[in-house]
């Protein structure tokens, strides 16, 4: 079995050692690279290069530079996708995003993580879980998501929060870590 397919399967795999997954990573960081350093006038350029990295967008998004991936591929938007600037999305696993989130500057959506395990980790092995970001959710400023949370829909989390849990449809939550503070 192949480290790329161990990640998919969610066990641990050396990404760090991997050519499959070096060459992929190397790729898209050329892609973040040009993409980076567009003119944000450039705008039918900017789109195309989303395009091509992430594995879905709907019609309408907007990601504002400078914007960071492992893979892109693993990126899946829906429509009315909007990030503000230093958005990082390490999508060693699936990461979803519904229509209309809206995600404030410098938020980072981690799927990747490592094993306790001293030799193992020092060894490169990693793991990544999906994450899930539902419709209609507003992501504050500053934000942390960790590897296998999702977030429902219609949600707000707060400026700050680290989300290593999931969070239920509808409500409000916010710190570190993150929890449910009300509905809304």
């Amino acid at each position: 079995m192949t480290e790329k397919e161990k990640c998919r399967r969610g066990g641990l795999y050396d990404a760090n050692n991997d050519k499959e997954l070096m060459e992929e990573r190397q790729a898209c960081k050329v892609l973040c690279h040009e993409y980076n350093h567009l003119s944000p006038a450039e705008t039918g350029r900017r789109q195309e290069i989303i395009r091509n990295l992430f594995g879905k967008t709907g019609n309408n998004f907007q990601i504002e530079q400078p914007f960071y991936c492992d893979y892109g591929y693993n990126i899946e938007t829906g429509e009315n996708f909007f990030a503000n600037v230093n958005c990082v999305i390490l999508d060693g696993a699936k990461v979803r995003f519904g229509d209309n989130v809206f995600i404030a500057p410098n938020c980072g959506f981690y799927t990747a993580g490592h094993p306790f395990d001293v030799a193992q980790r020092n060894s490169g092995l990693e793991y990544a879980r999906p994450i899930t970001v539902g419709d209609n959710v507003w992501i504050g400023a500053n934000v942390c998501v960790l590897p296998g949370v999702t977030i429902g829909n219609n949600c707000v989390i707060g400026a700050g929060s680290v989300v290593n849990r999931d969070i239920p449809p509808g409500t409000l939550a916010v710190g570190n870590p993150c929890r449910v503070i009300r509905n809304i």
